[in-house]
């Protein structure tokens, strides 16, 4: 298996949990980060090697990416196991499980690319790459089935671990916040590229509530490794805003919080199955924002909205993202409760779409596979 960053390792950690209860014997290798690893995974590389975004980043860590792919393409060659399993992370994944499928070694890629957003030429290297896809969303399998990919809906693991009615008194209590404080939780992103071009944005927009809402409670997860990057900013753009750092815990500070603002990425999913209200932004290299907006098919950025196929979030991408915009959406959602339930009732339908016992499914696929 190979997985990338915090959000594929959350996936492939709750996948392998499924599939270790179907094979209990199973062995599993290869890229991986602390979730895969509590279920037993042996991780020749961390999956924080992986964590680059946009075409900036990746050149200037192209030589370590290339190296760490080709030694891990001539190891799963030697060592022929029964199957691969490449978890998101599409522009190292499929590079790797193209000649791994042509060397007789059965593929499975788990989590459709956003062909349906950008990008939509990436499905000829899926179909090369794949011999099935395990797809998240209802819609992916019939549109790879034009193009000659054999897939399934296996619906989203997040959806089956996280409770339809969120935990909100527990997180709180958790987090030693109070049943009464109004928490406004600031998720910037897993990437060190997402801290240096959003977490500051964030940071002023919570100076500026702090200032016109005193009493504001705000938490930050921090992604492994990344609070010495953090804490500095904190303490530079924070103004008075009392900005508690976690150690990751995101799940119970979405659970905990009124309002969250929120780098788009799987987490604005995380944050829909907590219906919690949310402002989604994105900043990134001026280069890549050019690149992905030219080649953009939909309105939408954020999985809530590419959902529903309407914006019931706001997003502010960009030059949008103004530590103005986002205080004054934020406060928008927190003075308006019609509005907060309304959306509550539409993500909580969100949440029984998608849940479809995701680790049973995907099993059953994996094993028609294996057995072909």
């Amino acid at each position: 298996m190979v997985a990338g960053e915090a959000s594929g390792d959350l996936l492939a950690g709750l996948l392998l949990q499924g599939l270790r209860e179907r094979w209990p014997g199973a062995l599993a290798a290869g890229i991986g980060g602390p979730k895969m690893l509590a279920q037993g995974f042996e991780a020749w590389w961390p999956s924080s090697k992986l964590s680059v975004f946009g075409y900036v980043d990746a050149l200037r860590h192209y030589r370590e990416l290339v190296g760490i792919r080709t030694a891990l393409r001539k190891r799963l060659i030697a060592e022929r196991p029964d199957l691969f399993i490449g978890v998101d992370a599409p522009d190292f994944n499929f590079g790797l499980e193209t000649p791994l499928r042509e060397a007789g070694i059965r593929t499975v890629h788990f989590v459709c690319p956003s062909i349906w957003a950008w990008r939509g030429e990436r499905v000829k290297k899926l179909a090369a790459a794949a011999d099935h896809v395990l797809c998240l969303f209802p819609f992916e399998p019939a549109l790879l089935e034009q193009h000659g990919v054999k897939a399934s809906f296996v619906g989203h693991p997040l959806a089956d671990t996280i409770p339809l009615e969120p935990p909100r008194e527990a997180a709180r209590n958790a987090l030693k916040l109070a049943h009464d404080d109004t928490v406004v939780a600031l998720l910037p992103g897993s990437r060190r590229s997402e801290i240096r071009y959003i977490a500051p944005a964030l940071l002023r927009a919570a100076a500026l509530l702090a200032r016109q809402r005193p009493g504001l409670r705000f938490v930050l997860p921090v992604a492994p490794g990344l609070r010495d990057m953090v804490w500095p900013l904190v303490n530079e753009l924070a103004g008075g805003a009392e900005v508690e750092l976690l150690e990751g815990r995101s799940h119970e500070a979405l659970a905990a919080c009124d309002v969250t603002l929120i780098a788009s990425g799987t987490a604005t999913l995380e944050a829909a199955l907590f219906k919690r209200p949310m402002v989604i932004t994105y900043r990134m290299h001026w280069l890549n924002w050019q690149y992905m907006k030219r080649r953009a098919y939909q309105r939408w950025f954020g999985l809530p909205n590419i959902l529903s196929r309407k914006f019931i979030v706001p997003e502010l991408m960009q030059d949008a993202a103004t530590p103005e915009a986002l205080a004054r959406e934020a406060l928008a959602w927190l003075d308006d409760a019609p509005r907060r339930a309304l959306l509550n009732d539409r993500l909580t339908e969100l949440h029984l779409t998608l849940r479809q016992d995701t680790a049973r499914k995907a099993g059953d696929a994996i094993a028609q596979i294996l057995e072909a």
